[in-house]
């Protein structure tokens, strides 16, 4: 059901070197979806905020899609979403779990038979938050004005200098200041909500909880660099829990149980060994190779070669190549079709190719349709929009790392709580490593019980399986009415 729906002029796109931007009204639908408790009538709004500079000059275009509930309170909670990349949309979450609409996906989130379809979202957060979804500059319609000016935006800090200040906008022009204040993020999303909970608090604005889901603040944790032996006994539960879904191990163990065992040998037997490097004996070194193999279901050979250290793309392509088969990335409940089981690298990650292409299609013929904003414009899934490399800071300061912005947002606002979600086979941002970087954030004792941490048998973006979309949900509403 549509009504006030305005036409969206299509912005002039320019050449690339030289992109004229405006600041054109947005565009207002309203839209009722129906529920088991009731109707949800809500308005949307799609439009651009503008990014100037102090002396009035237009800089880029951030593209928003904000749903507040018809009717509701004017200082109903309030919540800013974003996903990550660095490149990625807000569609993921928008579409897969936040908004009233969701991509319809099988029940355990793979791939469907085109054509896709949109379908109603009764897990919708609208029920219980107004949200505002972000598209960083480079991402979706967002465009800086040349690639110049997007130099500025590319990276870890003038990202979140740039979304500080879309957020400051919209609670200024909607008039929300008053509104208890959520944000989440995804992926590197999460890295990019800890940045803006210690920026935006030095501007005033402070948040009544944030939210992690698939964590990743700390890049340390992350990265197999040469002498960073940390990646390599975080990923080992994700591994541990990937062969134990596909039957490769822990056979007759239940899940839970099994990587709890895998976790304890990884933050000791296996980190110790590690640590010795080349001082590890050959008796301890067959000790280790053995508990690896059990708990990951490769082979001691395999696990010999590699020196005990298994990169992530290793064991994507080894668990399963006597099948010829890989498993994904974001989510290694997912196969892979190889033309060869040689090679170490997977030719593809089979939970990225079964979303892209139904979350791509449906966006584009919502926004249009049901939306009403038109434009030639590329909507910029992921990637694809950032025309010069990420900006990741000094090497100086080692790994990129947000996690003591977190901290001191904290210290600054103790009222504040977290919310972490994360996904057992999720490959790109292991839950043991979001453990590890929570229990070193350094937060006061009194702090502690401001955290809560949510654990879902699924990948990356849990909630494409539709019985985690529906767990999910029931975890955000109450964290939504602890904190507001």
């Amino acid at each position: 059901m549509k009504a006030e729906q305005k036409t969206m002029p299509d912005p002039t796109p320019g050449t690339p070197s030289n992109r004229p931007l405006s600041e054109d009204p947005p565009v207002e639908t309203t839209h009722e979806l129906k529920l088991a408790e009731g109707s949800l009538k809500y308005k949307v709004t799609a439009g651009m905020l503008p990014l100037k500079t102090e002396f009035g000059e237009h800089e880029a275009n951030v593209f928003f899609m904000a749903y507040t509930k018809v009717g509701g309170k004017k200082n109903r909670p309030l919540m800013f979403s974003f996903n990550g990349g660095p490149g990625s949309s807000s569609v993921w979450l928008h579409l897969g779990a936040l908004g009233p609409k969701r991509v319809r996906m099988e029940e355990d989130g793979a791939l469907p038979p085109p054509p896709y379809k949109l379908v109603d979202n009764p897990h919708t957060w609208l029920n219980h938050t107004d949200i505002v979804f972000i598209d960083p500059v480079g991402t979706g319609y967002s465009r800086a004005a040349n690639k110049e000016i997007g130099k500025k935006f590319w990276g870890v800090k003038g990202d979140i200098d740039s979304l500080s200040e879309v957020i400051r906008l919209y609670l200024t022009r909607y008039e929300r200041w008053d509104s208890p204040l959520f944000m989440v993020g995804e992926s590197y999303g999460t890295t990019r909500a800890a940045g803006l909970s210690a920026k935006l608090i030095e501007m005033g604005i402070a948040f009544n909880g944030i939210m992690l889901v698939s964590s990743i603040l700390n890049f340390q944790t992350a990265r197999f660099n040469k002498g960073n032996d940390l990646p390599y006994m975080l990923f080992l539960p994700t591994y541990c829990a990937t062969a134990w879904f596909h039957k490769r191990a822990g056979a007759k163990t239940q899940l839970e149980k099994f990587l709890k065992d895998c976790e304890q040998f990884a933050i000791g037997e296996y980190a110790s060994s590690l640590a010795k490097g080349d001082r590890l004996s050959e008796s301890e070194k067959s000790n280790v190779i053995k508990k690896i193999a059990q708990f990951t279901g490769l082979s001691e050979t395999y696990i010999d070669h590699c020196n005990l250290r298994i990169e992530i793309m290793q064991f994507c392509k080894e668990l399963l190549r006597d099948r010829k088969r890989t498993v994904g990335r974001l989510d290694s409940r997912f196969l892979g079709i190889e033309e060869h089981a040689t090679g170490e690298h997977p030719d593809h990650d089979p939970s990225m190719t079964a979303i892209r292409p139904p979350y791509t299609a449906m966006f584009n013929q919502y926004a249009r349709n049901e939306l009403g904003f038109k434009t030639d414009i590329e909507y910029k899934i992921l990637g694809g929009g950032i025309e010069e490399p990420w900006d990741w800071g000094s090497a100086s300061d080692g790994h990129p790392d947000t996690s003591e912005a977190l901290r001191e947002a904290f210290a600054k606002n103790p009222h504040m709580k977290l919310f972490v979600a994360s996904g057992y086979y999720d490959l790109a941002t292991p839950y043991f490593a979001t453990e590890y970087t929570l229990s070193h954030l350094g937060l006061d004792p009194t702090l502690k019980d401001n955290v809560r941490v949510e654990y879902y048998p699924a990948g990356h973006m849990m909630y494409i399986d539709v019985k985690c979309l529906e767990t999910l949900a029931g975890h955000a509403e109450s964290f939504i009415r602890s904190a507001s």
